[in-house]
């Protein structure tokens, strides 16, 4: 995934995720610990250096990870002392706790939820979780932030979901709200080959 948001915006990777995701493309941010600890302050002093590109362009930060959504403390914190003209945006799985979802639609200009599949088998099969609390925490974020601050990633996942399965998933997420869908698909390498 890259960096998303509009205009220039600078990445930021949160480390910790709770799920298992088969083709992680961030393996490294997976586990807790081991990272470089940084106060928001410190995050703005290294990220400011681009302002005018963030204000001139509409960008900002874009939180990912991992999941940067576990840390919405530190977001919060880090949107309250840089400059208003700045944007947030967060990617996320969205398997976290209500609380947290509640206080990023504060916070978060705008989500890119990657939701992977809404049928329950085939999102275990790839995360190994289950996807309740995704699809729960989805709606809440609907009626906190609204639809137009929200896009939802449906992937093609080789050997995980098939086109129908996407079509599916698009039809129940529209069911709910949701009107804007970034729909791609999962380049996996052939062994030996690099990625």
């Amino acid at each position: 995934m890259s960096t998303d948001g509009g205009g220039v915006t600078a990445l930021v990777c949160a480390k910790g995720c709770p799920l298992d995701c088969k083709y992680c493309i961030n393996p490294k941010s997976k586990p807790f610990g081991s990272a470089v600890n940084l106060t928001p302050g410190q995050l703005y002093e290294k990220v400011k250096i681009d302002s005018l590109y963030y204000i001139a362009t509409g960008g900002g930060v874009t939180f990912g990870g991992g999941e940067p959504l576990l840390h919405t403390g530190f977001i919060s914190g880090f949107k309250k002392i840089i400059p208003e003209e700045w944007k947030i945006y967060a990617e996320s799985s969205l398997f976290i706790s209500e609380e947290n979802v509640y206080e990023a639609a504060g916070i978060i200009d705008h989500f890119y939820i990657d939701i992977k599949d809404a049928d329950p088998g085939i999102y275990r099969s790839y995360t190994g979780r289950d996807n309740a609390a995704v699809m729960r925490n989805l709606k809440i974020l609907l009626e906190q932030a609204g639809t137009d601050k929200i896009t939802v990633r449906v992937p093609l996942i080789p050997g995980y979901n098939t086109d129908e399965d996407r079509k599916n998933t698009v039809e129940k997420l529209k069911k709910i709200g949701i009107t804007d869908f970034d729909l791609f698909s999962y380049k996996i390498p052939i062994k030996g080959e690099k990625a």
